[in-house]
């Protein structure tokens, strides 16, 4: 197999990493309650970072429902969206260094982590919409966190992984008819 159809191969078999998109909506979900309570913020971003760690769990899950082939150990470049998120756990040190130095801004820097993380997957997939989310939610997520509150923050994340959920869906019919 060349590289484009292992990248075709990719983007049908894992449906553009939809699973993983749809599972952060519910990871947002949850950051969101946790910015509209009143503990105080180091809680706040200590709940947060708990919050994210069912993503993988919650995202199997989905690939149940949603029929996808979580590992496709058949094709070499899983291996490489793998890296790809495991790129983001490193950066998630410079969320654990602003926790306790800027603790009213960690949320942003994870947001901002988040979506320039995606960015390879626009490669890999084939995808606008990685590409486009990739480079608009940084950008927004520093409009939004300088100017506001966490927990809206927290809901525009929301809008935009739901508005990015429904893209991958599209786009996912269209390679389907391919």
């Amino acid at each position: 197999m060349n590289l484009e159809a292992l990248r075709l191969d990719c983007a049908i078999k894992q449906k553009k990493g939809l699973h993983f998109i749809l599972a952060s909506i519910i990871i947002w979900c949850a950051v969101l309650i946790i910015h509209l309570t009143a503990l105080p913020i180091l809680t706040k971003n200590l709940f947060t970072f708990c919050a994210t760690a069912p993503l993988m769990p919650i995202a199997f899950f989905i690939t149940k429902i949603i029929k996808v082939d979580f590992q496709n150990k058949e094709n070499p470049l899983t291996n490489l969206g793998v890296l790809f998120s495991a790129n983001q756990m490193l950066y998630l040190l410079i969320a654990m260094w602003v926790y306790p130095t800027v603790p009213e801004k960690m949320l942003m820097v994870i947001a901002m982590i988040f979506g320039a993380h995606l960015l390879p997957y626009g490669w890999l997939y084939k995808s606008k919409s990685y590409m486009v989310v990739a480079t608009l939610v940084p950008i927004l997520s520093l409009i939004v966190g300088i100017n506001f509150k966490p927990y809206i923050l927290a809901s525009m994340m929301i809008l935009i992984e739901i508005i990015f959920s429904v893209c991958l869906i599209l786009e996912n019919k269209k390679i389907s008819q391919i």
